[in-house]
């Protein structure tokens, strides 16, 4: 490819992205839908025009989202992805047949739905948001690229979030806990009534494990609809795991076939309840049983960037993009399962989270933390951050570096000398998604090999 066209196309996209965020917050929303209707109306409703799975819940809706699009790939399905945020580029939100969608592609569909944005703009009082203009792109996208099946994640809550235009066959929600308590309601019985809402009417729902509370919310949203739904350990049910080397094997029962030793390479209890919510997914947007040898080529590939991931070294580093207690607590079992020796943390926050639940849950698993701040305006400073630190951990246990680079070089330092011994130590970033997308832009400069 020619240099000088390259760096065009690479400016390119820097300027859409830019264009992009330029419009209303990612988080900035408000209760309704007309303004994603709208252009999504004046671009003849492509949502429409393929099967979609739609997923929400407090944590893990990625890695589901991942695990569903690899279970159909692997049956004949031609699949679109939406997810978010992003680690590294923006285009990793919109994924076409299991990648990130082209460049030119991006590109095209920026165009196509910003010509009809500015017509939705002229007539609403606040132009479509960052967010809003993203949906619209993946299922104009979606459509162009022919795909038979949408997975779709929720940005946040269900009910008014712009993903919520399409009518999903599939409504799958993951186990919900407290977090968005400013947008979404102080408890958990709100915040379910925000993400049941996108169960459609006639669609089945997928739910996990859920606090009694959430269950009979979503079991009444289920009922005012129609929707069938279904629950882990009643109509489906994590069978047996254990934990290997390289990830996790477990059983499952689905609710049309029972899937047997199935290699995980996504570590913690955690992922392979997600997975069994994957395989039922799958399931009931096909109408069948998978087939066996799809079950097992899928999920032994699947790979969830950020959630658990492993970068070899010396010492080892895992990057986790944990922003809630929620998700601290899933991360701390995950982490025990290891049984490293030695833990030295490098944990960056938003400064709108509940921090200090988050080190409760990470205290038990987290020798040494190094404090820091991640490239977000929202994070807190390292010194903020560190004095909800030290309440949890100790001031003997806290240290501060001054962003995500330098502390990881902190805490490998820490963790050098364990090295010479017969013990095992390693690196943890956690605390956010940016914080992770800053560690890995910095890793695979450093750490170029990296083991899913």
């Amino acid at each position: 490819m020619n240099p000088r066209r390259a760096s065009n196309r690479v400016h390119s996209l820097s300027r859409v992205e830019e264009q992009l965020l330029a419009r209303w917050p990612e988080r900035k929303i408000e209760p309704s839908l007309d303004r994603i209707t709208s252009v999504m109306a004046l671009l003849g409703d492509p949502q429409r025009t393929y099967r979609s799975v739609h997923l929400t819940g407090t944590n893990g809706k990625t890695s589901t989202a991942r695990m569903i699009e690899a279970l159909l790939a692997e049956s004949g399905e031609r699949t679109g992805r939406l997810t978010s945020p992003h680690l590294t580029s923006i285009r990793e939100r919109i994924s076409i047949v299991e990648d990130a969608i082209s460049v030119p592609a991006f590109l095209s569909a920026y165009a196509t739905v910003a010509d009809e944005a500015q017509r939705v703009d002229a007539t609403m009082q606040h132009p479509l948001s960052f967010f809003e203009m993203t949906v619209a792109m993946a299922y104009h996208a979606f459509r162009a690229a022919a795909i038979d099946v949408a997975v779709v994640e929720v940005g946040m809550g269900g009910r008014w979030d712009a993903t919520n235009v399409i009518d999903s066959d599939v409504a799958v929600i993951l186990p919900i806990d407290l977090d968005h308590t400013d947008i979404l309601g102080s408890t958990t019985t709100a915040i379910a009534q925000e993400k049941g809402g996108i169960i459609k009417p006639g669609s089945v729902a997928v739910s996990a494990r859920q606090r009694a509370d959430v269950a009979n919310v979503l079991q009444a949203r289920a009922r005012s609809v129609s929707a069938r739904l279904l629950v882990e350990g009643d109509d489906f049910a994590l069978l047996q795991r254990k934990a290997v080397e390289d990830g996790q094997v477990f059983s499952a029962r689905g609710l049309y076939g029972t899937y047997a030793d199935l290699l995980l390479t996504l570590r913690g209890r955690h992922q392979a309840e997600n997975a069994a919510c994957a395989i039922v997914a799958a399931e009931s947007i096909l109408g069948r049983e998978l087939a066996s040898e799809a079950v097992e080529a899928g999920l032994a590939r699947v790979t969830s960037p950020g959630r658990f991931d492993f970068y070899p070294g010396t010492p080892p580093v895992i990057l986790d993009a944990a922003h809630n207690p929620h998700g601290a607590r899933a991360l701390a079992e995950s982490l025990a399962e290891l049984s490293p020796c030695r833990t030295f943390g490098v944990v960056a926050a938003m400064a709108d989270k509940n921090v200090d639940g988050m080190l409760r849950e990470l205290e038990p698993v987290i020798d040494v933390v190094v404090c820091t701040r991640n490239s977000s305006p929202r994070s807190l400073t390292a010194a903020e951050l560190a004095w909800y630190a030290r309440q949890v951990f100790g001031a003997q246990r806290i240290h501060v570096a001054r962003n995500v680079a330098a502390a990881i070089d902190v805490a490998a330092g820490f963790a050098a000398p364990m090295l010479e011994r017969p013990c095992d130590a390693l690196v943890l970033v956690t605390g956010s998604v940016v914080t992770v997308g800053d560690a890995t832009r910095f890793l695979s400069r450093t750490r170029p090999t990296k083991l899913g």
